[in-house]
């Protein structure tokens, strides 16, 4: 297996403080406030990590923004279409913010973007806890070989792949270690 990084650790960090810029720019054009009716949802492992990096970086750029309030996580695991491949997966809590996300501008955080599917999962989770104004999403890498009409507002890096390769996105938290590799 040949496997070649294509995100260094100060790639990651760029990347993710990008990516918080950009969500605060777009609420601000929609809401008039940067962090107003805004709810960050990590999708379970690695999209929970960068969702809490995200939040970070807003925290540090709007110090009246309430993290709490902004930042949570949603688990897919029941809305996947491929339980059946993988009945191994374990389900994890679900964490809304206590404002919930009725009327608010819900942003999507995942670390690989690929065929779509894990988007249209998070997306029937998130009708089980109300209705958003908005939803937007954020990704890592954008690897292209969509199988659904979804796309990213908010991409760190995209990374056109064969379908053969292997995106393999590394964070200190859980591999200690920030990197993205692509393994072929």
């Amino acid at each position: 297996m040949v496997t070649r990084t294509v995100l260094s650790s100060d790639d990651i960090d760029r990347a993710v403080t990008r990516i918080a810029h950009e969500i605060l720019e777009a609420n601000t054009a929609l809401q008039k406030s940067g962090t107003k009716n805004l709810v960050i949802l990590g999708i379970p492992t690695r999209g929970v990590l960068l969702a809490e990096r995200i939040a970070a970086v807003i925290s540090r750029t709007e110090p009246e923004a309430d993290i709490k309030n902004i930042l949570g996580r949603l688990d897919i695991t029941m809305f996947r279409d491929d339980l059946a491949d993988k009945p191994t997966k374990s389900i994890t809590e679900t964490q809304i913010p206590a404002q919930g996300i009725d009327d608010k501008v819900v942003v999507l955080v995942d670390d690989v973007l690929f065929s779509g599917r894990t988007i249209r999962a998070a997306l029937d989770a998130l009708g089980e806890y109300g209705r958003p104004r908005a939803v937007r999403l954020a990704v890592l890498v954008d690897r292209g070989h969509r199988e659904l009409p979804i796309r990213a507002d908010f991409v760190g890096k995209n990374l056109p792949t064969s379908r053969d390769e292997r995106i393999r996105v590394q964070l200190s938290e859980t591999d200690n270690l920030n990197a993205v590799v692509i393994e072929s």
